[in-house]
């Protein structure tokens, strides 16, 4: 033992002690491996539909102008009501071109007794030319006078002809079937021909949807089309569906009718519409819809949930538990939605357990405890979206039927 007699402290064999200590522990136990839910991902056939914003535009859309100037006599319709083809909706005043058509048929009427005479007067001068009793010379003379004549019963009949349309004009009938606006006239008013506009008709059944598409999906649908994928729009009738600002559901279906022939290039867009039935007039020019269009063939995918993929700068990643217990990355092809979950086009096959819970805690080549789950749908359906990539995503699928 050690004595310091100035502060009377006293030290032993506590330093063996202490060494019998430290030699006598242990080193720690491993951790558990880590705790993961896995899976296998669900498989189906899947269609893939890309969205598009767009408007309503009626088909026909007529500025009706009166063919003919004058007075509005009458205003046969209400504002804003549906008309049929042919229907009167303005009378101009017709007592003018009443008298035209009077004056034009009198004067056909001159024209005509004039040619009896020339032709009768060019029957005599034939007789007597046969005898000698006139000229050649007088002969050729009632023959022109004749033709005269004849040609001035054809004037006649143009001037009849014009008259009577005139007058037809003065009755402005819809010339489509659909809705009209309001009068931009009132009787009384003067209207000039050509120039003054008297309202506005619309067809509305069926009905336009017209959108703009990205070069991008352009070049992805002539690459399917070219591959026997899915046929062009400009030549099949490729379905569409709609919802409307206020709809949750896509409740209005239509067809492909039209592709434009060139990209705008200040947009990078091409200009396209679909045709929909619209038999009760639901539907009305420029209204505001979301559309989705089909967008591919079938194939087949794998779907797992959006929390089973992470995004490792420009990629995608999945993590697949292997048979050594171990994780391990596998880059992934995602695409749209489906069910509630998120497909996968490449990177994944059936029988691969991928992990769906506990994705924070893990690193490449880490074991792990797998407990094994089962995928279920989570969504009958889902509503569109989209993703700012540079390479166009579907926007939504479904399973193929």
């Amino acid at each position: 033992m050690i004595r310091y007699p100035a502060f009377g402290i006293r030290f032993g064999v506590g330093c063996s002690t202490l060494f019998v200590a430290a030699c006598s522990q242990t080193a720690p136990p491993p951790p558990p491996p880590t705790q993961v839910t896995v899976a296998n991902p669900l498989q189906r056939d899947i269609v893939d539909w890309d969205e598009y914003i767009g408007r309503f535009e009626a088909i026909q859309d007529v500025e009706l102008r009166p063919r003919v100037s004058g007075q509005i006599d009458r205003v046969l319709f209400s504002d804003g009501q549906r008309v049929s083809k042919g229907q009167p909706l303005f009378i101009i005043d017709q007592r003018p071109y009443q008298a035209a058509l009077a004056q034009a048929e009198a004067q056909l009427a001159k024209a005509r007794a004039a040619m009896v005479n020339a032709q009768t007067e060019l029957a005599r001068a034939k007789t007597l030319l046969e005898a000698t009793a006139i000229s050649k010379e007088e002969f050729e003379t009632k023959q022109a006078a004749a033709r005269s004549a004849e040609a001035d019963v054809q004037a006649g009949r143009a001037a009849v002809s014009t008259a009577s349309l005139n007058l037809g004009f003065t009755m402005v009938r819809s010339p489509i079937t659909g809705r009209v606006s309001d009068r931009r006239v009132s009787q009384g008013n003067l209207v000039s021909e050509g120039t003054t506009v008297l309202t506005r008709v619309v067809s509305t059944d069926p009905i336009w949807f017209s959108f703009d598409g990205a070069e991008s999906f352009y070049l992805k649908y002539l690459r399917q089309d070219k591959n026997g994928e899915r046929r062009s729009s400009r030549d099949t009738p490729n379905p569409i569906e709609i919802q409307l600002a206020d709809e949750s559901g896509y409740r209005w279906h239509g067809r492909m009718d039209f592709v434009d022939n060139a990209i705008d290039p200040n947009s990078g867009t091409i200009r396209a519409h679909a045709v929909v039935a619209n038999p009760d007039g639901f539907l009305t020019p420029g209204l505001f819809g979301r559309a989705r269009l089909l967008g591919s063939g079938t194939y087949h995918a794998m779907l797992v949930p959006d929390e089973a993929i992470i995004t490792d700068q420009t990629r995608k990643l999945v993590y697949v538990v292997g048979q050594d217990g171990k994780v391990a990355p596998r880059p992934v092809v995602t695409g749209p939605p489906v069910e509630g979950l998120r497909v996968v086009r490449e990177g994944i096959v059936p029988t691969d357990r991928v992990v769906i819970n506990g994705l924070t805690r893990l690193q490449p080549g880490m074991p792990v405890k797998a407990i094994v789950s089962k995928l279920t749908p989570r969504a009958a359906n889902t509503s569109p979206g989209s993703e700012p990539l540079s390479t166009p995503p579907s926007a939504e699928a479904i399973p193929a039927k």
